[in-house]
Formats: structure tokens, sequence, C-alpha cells
């Protein structure tokens, strides 16, 4: 008995000496709470000189953390979150595209939840992905343990739920679809909030992704109010409103993080993903609207172009860090070139991370710059490409060579053959590469030694995994199709915009027999393949009226036929009104293979189906 009583007891103190080594552990390594936020500009920030905007709590980021003062993102979404998660140029690792299958990070890339959960973070995240919608690309499946998202890449796109409209959405928690109550930006820092004061027993990796402010422009009218008031134009007001929400919510959560008493030893970081959406509007030198113009009114801090271009308008980003306990503090500004692909690299060195395997890294550690004050920038090259094609065939969705290119190193800029220097000439007005040559000889070597690089494997496909252990359901919307087009959100679905001969590819990793249904509407909405769907309902209070995403017309499809083909099967099946959809049973091998559904109306005109869901038999 007495034997027994002492190995008790002496289980007991191991016991209470590795919860005491796992309290020590979670006090001293740092959390780390990323907020990235979706189409807001560099200059979208009262710090960076808006005349208009208020943002009280990024602006105090900016004057009490270490502000990167030349970062840059991509100059869209998926892209600049796919280089964010990987620490590697996004074309190097899947994503080049927003859609078609070409947003999605290779399944075999470590991202940044991954290394964290790795070395016994817990990990979350809230609010928008954009890396895929389906295994093994979903949040779940790259380390994050806690997730609630919208689908695609904003609320109301296709893969979303149908007619999330900002307000009392349905999003997919851990992959299950969930009513929240609220609106966008609310539920995403409630749910954060939560998370921090659940996260007590060890460290945590929170990434906090507001979809806001990109359009539609859909925000409770009090946050527009006040710009509205300034003679803001109506839309920019909207977009101001949205930035007014999510800087408000800042403060939630900063507040709580104090309450929690884990503010000093929390690294903040504050960015955006890409240039201004609607903080600006632009004209080229021939008076016309462009993206890749000049400001003709609002702001955008002295800069040529916005999202989507890859003058310096549309990638360059805010980027502020704040950590008390790790002196990365001090209103300091650190003026060296960086960018999205150094975060990565720069937390791994300031939390001691561990590597399981070596990453080679395109991008570099901060720590040296964060840390100290005086230690010199260095001179460096980063590389920019925008390859989207909205309103262009997509085809296999391949890297096109020389497509809108920025070289970027220290003051100069080669875009296309131009080059800029931005000392003397930061709006990138005056092409000097005729008095350069030899730095204009070596930015195009720059860019094409990582041209070499990242398109080795461009024609590699990115397949959705058929493996029902993982995913009993696989969703593939139109808006993954690669081929001739896309329909890209509700709306064209609604409008019954005609997709022509398009594909996806899948992975099979468990073959079987499966059921894979075509549809006209998605399930959510129940209705037969020729249904006319009402309008999306809108009220002003809540939603902006005139956005063109909200005012197509609804079309009635009358489906005669649907038809199937997948690896070798192929089948059609006729249509009568009221079949809300067209089941195939299909035996898949195993494998990667394409998949192709279409729909032919009773003109004889086609489209492929808007909704593929995949599943076993039993």
């Amino acid at each position: 008995m007495q034997a027994i009583k002492l190995f008790l007891l002496i289980n007991a103190l191991a016991c209470y000496g590795l919860l005491v080594q796992a309290e020590s552990h979670a006090s001293t390594v740092p959390n780390v709470i990323l907020i990235m936020t979706d189409d807001q500009g560099y200059g979208d920030i009262g710090a960076h000189g808006n005349p208009w905007l208020q943002t009280p709590e990024m602006d105090r980021l900016f004057h009490q953390g270490v502000r990167l003062e030349d970062f840059h993102v991509d100059p869209t979404c998926s892209p600049s979150r796919g280089a964010l998660m990987s620490g590697k140029y996004a074309s190097r690792v899947g994503v080049w595209l927003t859609y078609g299958s070409r947003h999605h990070v290779a399944a075999d890339e470590l991202s940044m939840a991954d290394i964290f959960q790795q070395n016994g973070y817990a990990t979350a995240m809230f609010g928008k992905w954009h890396l895929g919608d389906n295994y093994p690309y979903r949040p779940m499946d790259r380390g994050f343990e806690t997730s609630l998202i919208h689908g695609g890449g904003m609320v109301g796109e296709t893969p979303d739920f149908w007619d999330n409209d900002y307000y009392d959405d349905v999003y997919l928690r851990n992959g299950k679809p969930e009513r929240v109550a609220g609106y966008c930006t609310d539920v995403w820092f409630d749910e954060a909030i939560a998370f921090v004061k659940k996260s007590q027993d060890k460290p945590f990796f929170l990434y906090v992704a507001p979809n806001a402010p990109h359009g539609p422009l859909f925000v409770p009218e009090a946050y527009a109010k006040p710009y509205k008031e300034q003679g803001v134009p109506h839309a920019r007001s909207l977009f101001f409103g949205m930035i007014s929400s999510i800087d408000e919510n800042m403060g939630r959560l900063r507040r709580a993080l104090m309450e929690e008493g884990l503010w000093e030893n929390t690294i903040l970081i504050f960015m955006n993903d890409n240039g201004t959406a609607q903080g600006a509007s632009f004209k080229a030198g021939n008076g016309r609207s462009s993206n890749s113009g000049w400001v003709v009114d609002g702001y955008n801090a002295g800069m040529r172009g916005k999202k989507g271009s890859v003058f310096e308008g549309g990638h360059r980003a805010a980027c502020f860090l704040h950590w008390p306990q790790g002196r990365v503090v001090g209103g300091r500004g650190y003026t060296g070139l960086t960018a999205h692909i150094d975060l990565l690299p720069t937390l791994v060195d300031l939390c001691e991370l561990r590597l399981n395997k070596p990453i080679d890294f395109d991008g570099i550690s901060l720590k040296p710059f964060l840390m100290e004050a005086d230690v010199p920038a260095i001179s460096r090259t980063i590389l920019v490409h925008h390859q989207g094609r909205f309103g262009s065939r997509i085809e296999d969705g391949l890297l096109i060579y020389e497509k809108n290119v920025a070289v970027m190193r220290d003051r100069w800029r080669l875009v296309g053959k131009q080059l800029f220097d931005l000392d003397h000439d930061p709006e990138q007005r005056r092409d000097v590469a005729a008095a350069y040559p030899d730095l204009v000889r070596s930015l195009r070597a720059e860019y094409e030694a990582w041209w070499r690089e990242i398109s080795v494997a461009d024609d590699r496909y990115y397949p959705f995994w058929i493996d029902p252990d993982k995913q009993h359901t696989v969703l593939i919307s139109s808006q993954n199709l690669m081929g001739a087009s896309v329909a890209y959100n509700h709306q064209h679905v609604r409008a019954g915009t005609p997709i022509e001969r398009s594909f996806a590819m899948i992975d099979v990793k468990h073959p079987g027999r499966y059921r894979i249904t075509v549809r006209r509407w998605p399930r959510e909405l129940d209705l037969s393949m020729d249904a006319l769907l009402e309008p999306l309902p809108l009220v002003p209070e809540r939603h902006y009226l005139e956005d063109f995403l909200c005012t197509m017309e609804s079309r009635a499809l009358p489906v005669c036929k649907a038809a199937l083909s997948v690896g070798s099967f192929s089948d059609e099946q006729p249509v009568v009104t009221g079949d809300r959809e067209v089941v195939f049973e299909v035996e898949l091998a195993a494998g990667e293979q394409r998949i192709e559904s279409v729909l032919t109306l009773e003109d004889g005109s086609q489209t492929a189906a808007y909704f593929m869901y995949i599943e076993p038999t039993k």
C-alpha cells in the first residue's frame, strides 16, 4: 500500500511539474494575431494621410508599433493569401488567379498554421480564406483547428451559401454550415474575441481576415453616414464605412487582449491584401478609367494604380507590427523593401518555431529590423505580377509569360519595359529606361531567372481530392471550372450566365462507386432546374442598391438534357419540368481525372452546370 501511495505521489508531482511547465511556456511564448483586410488600399488609412477616413485603431498601431514602409503584396486576393500562408511567391505554390482552381495552395506545401500547430499553438481563422473550398485546400486541412469562413472570395460568390448578404449569414464552421447572427465583420471579431478568451492554457495563432471592405458595398448606414456628411461620394462612403467598422472591431479585440492580460505578449500584425478597390477614381493619360491610371478624385497616397495593377498603388500595402514584450514598438519605420513572403519566416524567427523539415522560403526574416531601430536597410529584389484574366477565356489557366510584371529593387520599379525612379517620381509618370540601360538589363535578368523557377510546374493541376473519409460531399461550383468561362457569383447564376464548355479536375483517392449530382441551383434552394428565382432581396439601410452584383436580371433556363463525363464515363439523361437535379452513378477509378457537365436548353444552347455534388453511394 505504501508503495502504491508513493507511486501516486510521484505521478502527481510529475503532472504538477508538467502543468507548471506548460503554464510557464504559455506565458513566455508569444501569441500571434494576424489581421488582413480585403480591398483596403495603402491610402485607405488615416495615418497614411487620408483626409476623410477615421481609423483610430489602425493609427494606434502605426504610431505604437513598427511599420514596414515599403511593404508589398500581390495585386489581388488569393495570390496575396497564398504567399502569406506559405512564405513563398504564390505562383510557386499554385496560386495566381482568384478562381478556376488556380487559387489552391499545393497540398504538399506547409502553411503558416501548420507550422504553428506543429509547435504546440492553438490555431484559428475567421473570415475570408479564398484558397479553396474543398479538401485538401480548406483551412481545416491546412493547420487551423478552428475556422469559421464564407465560401469563395467574397460573400455572395458561387461557392458561398446562397444569398448570403453580409447579415445573419450561413458560414462554414470547420466545414459544416451554420447560420450566425450579425453583420459579417462583427461576426469575425466576435469569434476572434471568444477564441482569445478561451485560449489561456497554451499560445495561440489567430488569423482574422475580414471580407470587408470588398464589394458588394453592404454596411450598416451608421458607418457610412459620417462620410456622406463630408461630401464623400456615395459608394466611397460605404467603402469607408466598412473600414470604420473593421477599425471599431479592432478596438474591441485590443481591449479584450488587455482584459485577459495578453496584450504585452501578443504579436499583432495588421495588413491589407492588395491596392484599393474604391478609395479613389483613376484615369489613364487618354482620360479613360483605368486601374493603372492616376488619381482624379479620392486619395491613394500619391501612387499610381489600384487593385489589379502592377503599378505601385496596386500592390504597396500597409503592414504594422506590435509586440511590447519583444520590443517591437516605438512608432518606428523600416524603409527597406519587404513583402508578404517575409512574414512567415519572420514569425518563425520571432517565435522560435521549430521546422520539421527545411523550407526554402522566398521571403526573409525581418527580425533584426524589427528589434533594433538602427539596423540599416538591405538592398534586395522582389517581383510581383498579375495574371488576372476576367473577361477572357481561362482555358487551363496556365501562367502567361511577361503578363503584367513589376520588378522592384530599392527605389526602382521596372514595370514591363518601363523604368521608374520612385525617389523622384512617386506617381510613376516618367519612364527613365533609356537613361539606365544597365539597370534595366539587370532587373530584366532577375525576372527571367524568377520566371524559369516559378513556371516550371505551371501546367500542374491542383485537383479536388475525392476522399470520403476527409470530405463526404465535394461541391464543385461554376467558379471552380477551367475552360472557357465561369459564372463567378450568385448573380451570374441567377441570370443564367452561359458557361461555355468547361471542366474541373478531381483526384480520386478512394476508388469506388459515387453519386454525382448535377444542378442548375444549389441544394439549399431546392428549386427545379427551370425555376425563375426572384432578385436578391435588398433594403436601403443595409445594401448598396446600385451595385452591379445586385442588379443583374434573373433568367429561367428551360433545361431538357443533362450530360456528364468523368474519366472513361460518359452519359446523358433527359430533364423534365419539375426536375431539381440529375443524378449519375459512376464507378470512379483511382487517380487524377477530368470532370465535365453540360446542360442543354430547349433551344439547343448549352451551358455547364453551375453546381456538381460528388458523394459515395454508401
